[in-house]
């Protein structure tokens, strides 16, 4: 018998199909336990090597839970909504559910690419995935329910004196009682209030207007990210550089009318919740500081010669320096700044605001160095001295940070003291204040205490709490501010302006928007001709022809059948991509319920994840919009916990090995690295499979890579070969680094690959993948494989196994446990060669070993342990055995190789029972013949025993 991994990893594979072995089932007896990977986004390149990482320390974590006597459930899916299949829809002319389906299934796309299909991929891999429960996002049987939650969202309010979501209702019954003057909820700013009687007196559409400033999805005027080149909306996570992460186009910001999320209602309970989940600091870190939680003061400051009386409100954490105001600034977007820019400002307001909108938030909030900004001409009346202070507009200033506006206390602040001084002497800046006992010279003094107030009025000689106290109580008495604490976590814009989304269940009359009943979802995505936005800049849906919706029928139906009567608009607007993974975990528990997203007996088996593995780069939007809805549904008595996710790990990335080839600049000619010395080249990327394993590149393969190396020439080494650059790198399809799992399962089999993965280094660590590594995890494999067979067949014996040969395998039992445990994989397979090897060298092939060994290594190497479990005899899975238990006895040393040292020199060892007295040590040391030797008839001086460590002959 010979180890064939190709043939025994398909065998195994299809007896898992078969017969389900790892279908999770809802309400068991056993205890259950709940692994999930952050799902992929099915894109045409398929799978490299770093991919499955997570997935492969999630799937030995899953299969270790069950050896444990869990029920575990360890589905998987697909993300496949999103901008990426539809970018390529547009520029291949393929439909985006055409080439989503075929990424994940695998075929053949329009262009004639043979496409492996992501599931094939994963199968190779030999995960244990239930994939009775597998979720695309973009299948309506799916996101008829991402549909039903955003109609939920809209059908509540949040209520902060019970702290959570409630139904709509609830709110209009209070208005219809007692008008909103008591109500005590999340909503816009600048509501105007009004009575019971005024609210029922409203008309339906007045009505409809107010409930939108309440409601947890809204339409709103938003400030939001536009990308032109790829007509639609990005999150500040899809911008990098002030340019779109993907296709690298120009980003502005812009006012539109979007659906927006009303995130900030669950600020604290967010914050909060932190301390509850098992993640690492340096996550939870990053999302304390998106939601960013401030205490300090609302001021207000009242604009000078303002005939309708308007105020500049600021929210502040520094309320004490209110007297060292000695400017305002205010975002370039913030709705006053165009009512009050004077006449002669005007053209330079206008030509700073069309500069700065080309750069985004994150780039403005990431560039310090950078100062710049415009005086409106317009003044503001300071609270308490009524001097006039003088209004700018600067991008360091958010407008979708606190309110939009900084009262600038350059003495405090050292982004204010250098504005000032950067402008100091124009028309507009004032002399910096000091308002400190300490000097400012030469920077802000921006420390919360060791100071007193000076120049202060009535806060003179106080400090930071004293001054803050103090100031907050003399600006509520002349109501021009009030204390409050403040979060950065703005609202969630939720509209996207392109195809590839779920449908908004929404239409129109007179430009309201109203919710298609629950049992007329899914709407479904209509087809259209392009998708791209129309001539007059409506959004992809835009272009459809069977877009209108009929309240008679409650069907989709013509959009020339529109009459506003009965028949109406849809909604064009798509929702973003994080629309269908803000829920996924809890459709895994009830992938089949036709009826409901999950029924209630499913939700409360299975209550939360209880191991999430994912990339860092979601450490912010995915986590927290998932973490929303989860406190949302939990409020609205759907989720059963307030938590989606108990313990999160990051998985490190695998890099990869880039090579590079340097171009002489202005030619077609490519130098060798070890001749390029002094010479202007140009750096270029290469296919990593034109190079072998001492950097040699294959010249005549590389001639014939791509068109325009056909004619190039060459300067090599003197040995006439051509040496290329190395790089660690991210791996990437357009670094041509990427090495694919197919390759490596094709040639040493999905079980090397497991090990090799989980070997390279701790699971958050990031590595470089080299594939030098691979020959040795196989060489393990077909080791482990002649402990239990040779060319002749099975070779395991029902022998007594040794002392050894147990405390080998009990050691390995508590090493792996542990490390699973603490998600230690490395080091397991470490354990694994250690034991392997000592196995070897024993000589041990007795079933008493072999069987629990085969059972241990089947987590990592699942599809060789298969085949063993069965050569031994056994016609079940190997899945479903117990874990074998560690027994300590085996490791307890019952002798002690003592070195026998002669005046501090060892001169030999000795094997004695560990129970002997020192009495008894010495007088069998003194009786050995190589004692007798060493003395040559002399008596020593002293005989120093230390029972189990050492004995010393001195003299």
């Amino acid at each position: 018998m010979k180890y064939n991994p190709n043939e025994i990893e398909a065998k195994w594979q299809k007896y898992w199909a078969e017969n389900h072995t790892f279908a999770a089932q809802n309400n068991a007896d056993k205890p259950k336990h709940y692994v999930l990977d952050m799902f992929p986004y099915p894109s045409g390149a398929g799978l490299h090597v770093g991919h499955p990482l997570g997935y492969i320390a999630s799937d030995v974590y899953s299969r270790y839970k069950r050896h444990q006597g869990f029920n575990v459930l360890h589905p998987m899916g697909y993300d496949s909504f999103g901008l990426p299949a539809e970018q390529y829809a547009i520029q291949t002319g393929q439909r985006p559910e055409d080439t989503t389906s075929v990424n994940i299934d695998g075929g053949v796309d329009k262009e004639g690419n043979q496409i492996a299909g992501y599931r094939k991929q994963l199968d190779k891999i030999g995960f244990s995935f239930d994939w009775s429960r597998e979720v695309r996002t973009s299948n309506p049987d799916y996101y008829k329910h991402t549909q039903w939650i955003f109609i939920q969202l809209f059908n509540s309010w949040y209520n902060k004196n019970s702290d959570k979501a409630e139904d709509i209702a609830t709110l209009i019954a209070l208005f219809e009682k007692e008008g909103n003057i008591a109500v005590n909820a999340v909503c816009d700013d600048n509501i105007g209030t009004f009575t019971a009687s005024e609210w029922n007196a409203f008309s339906s559409e007045e009505q409809q207007k107010i409930l939108l400033h309440y409601r947890l999805t809204y339409l709103a005027e938003t400030e939001v990210n536009w990308c032109p080149g790829l007509g639609t909306v990005l999150a500040n996570d899809e911008i990098v550089n002030g340019v779109s992460e993907r296709g690298g186009f120009p980003v502005i910001r812009k006012k539109m009318t979007q659906w927006s999320m009303r995130i900030s209602a669950y600020a604290e309970r967010l914050l909060q919740g932190l301390d509850t989940i098992d993640w690492t600091e340096s996550i939870k870190e990053s999302q304390r500081n998106w939601i960013g939680k401030s205490v300090g003061a609302m001021v207000s400051f009242k604009v000078v010669g303002s005939e309708t009386k308007q105020s500049i409100e600021v929210f502040t954490t520094r309320p004490d320096t209110i007297f060292g105001v000695t400017f305002m600034t205010l975002a370039p977007e913030h709705e006053l700044v165009a009512q009050i820019t004077t006449a002669d400002q005007k053209q330079a307001v206008a030509d700073y605001i069309e500069k700065t909108s080309k750069r985004s938030e994150r780039e403005r909030m990431a560039d310090v160095k950078t100062i710049s900004g415009v005086f409106t001409g317009a003044y503001a009346e300071h609270p308490f001295t009524k001097e006039p202070i003088p209004v700018w507009i600067g991008d360091y200033v958010l407008a979708g940070y606190g309110t939009g506006a900084v009262m600038a206390v350059p003495c405090g602040d050292e982004r204010d003291y250098a504005f000032a001084n950067f402008f100091k002497g124009q028309n507009g800046m004032p002399a910096i204040k000091n308002i400190f006992n300490k000097d400012i010279s030469e920077a802000a003094y921006g420390d919360k205490g060791g100071f007193e107030l000076i120049d202060s009025d009535f806060l003179n000689g106080l400090g930071y709490k004293e001054g803050t106290k103090k100031v907050i109580e003399a600006l509520e008495k002349i109501g021009q501010g009030k204390g409050k604490t403040n979060y950065r976590l703005r609202d969630a814009v939720f509209s996207r302006q392109r195809y590839w989304g779920e449908p908004f269940p929404v239409y129109y009359v007179n430009g309201l928007p109203q919710m298609i009943a629950a049992q007329h979802l899914p709407i479904i995505l209509p087809e259209v001709e392009k998708y791209l936005p129309t001539e007059d800049g409506l959004p992809p849906l835009g272009n459809a022809t069977t877009w209108a919706w009929d309240s008679v029928q409650c069907s989709v139906v013509s959009n020339q059948l529109i009459d506003h009567k009965t028949i109406f608009p849809l909604e064009l607007n798509t929702m973003p991509g994080w629309a269908g993974s803000s829920w996924y975990w809890m459709r895994y528990m009830d992938a089949q319920n036709e009826n409901e997203f999950a029924s209630q007996e499913a939700l409360k088996y299975w209550e939360s994840v209880d191991l999430y593995i994912g990339g860092s780069e979601h450490a912010t939007g995915h986590l927290l919009y998932s973490r929303f809805w989860n406190k949302f549904l939990k409020d609205k008595g759907f989720a059963p916990t307030e938590e989606p996710f108990k313990k999160l790990i990051n998985q490190g990335m695998i890099l990869g090995m880039s090579a590079f080839v340097y171009r002489l600049d202005g030619t077609n000619t490519y130098v060798s690295k070890n001749q390029v010395k002094d010479q202007n080249v140009q750096p270029l990327h290469v296919d990593v499979n034109l190079i072998n394993s001492s950097d040699e590149l294959d010249i005549d393969a590389f001639k014939n890579w791509r068109e325009e190396y056909a004619n190039a020439q060459f300067i090599t080494e003197e040995n006439g070969k051509y040496i290329v650059g190395r790089e660690i790198e991210k791996m990437s399809k357009s670094k041509y680094n990427v090495v694919t799992p197919d390759l490596i399962c094709a040639e040493y089999g999905a079980d090397t690959l497991r090990l090799y993965e989980m070997f390279l280094g701790p699971l958050e660590q990031a590595k470089p993948w080299n594939t030098a590594g691979i020959s040795g995890v196989f060489g393990f494999l077909k080791k482990l494989c002649r402990l239990y067979f040779d060319d002749n067949g099975l070779v395991v014996t029902n022998n007594e196994p040794t002392k050894d040969n147990l405390k080998s395998l009990h050691k390995t039992i508590k090493k792996v446990a542990e490390d699973i445990e603490s998600f230690s994989f490395n080091t397991s397979v470490s354990q694994f060669m250690i034991c392997v090897n000592e196995l070897s060298t024993q000589n041990c092939h007795e079933r008493a070993i072999l069987e629990p060994l085969a059972i241990i290594i089947s987590p990592y190497a699942p599809h060789i342990a298969e085949e063993l479990w069965s050569l031994l005899g056994h016609s079940n899975s190997i899945a479903t055995v117990a874990f074998p238990k560690f027994e300590a006895a085996h490791l307890v040393e019952s002798s002690k190789e003592y070195p026998v040292s002669f005046n501090g020199k060892m001169r030999f060892t000795l094997a004695l029972p560990l129970d002997l007295t020192k009495e008894q040590i010495e007088e069998i040391v003194m009786k050995d013949e190589r004692t007798l030797r060493q003395l040559d008839g002399r008596t020593p001086n002293k005989v120093i025993i230390v029972p189990g460590k050492i004995i010393n002959l001195v003299g």
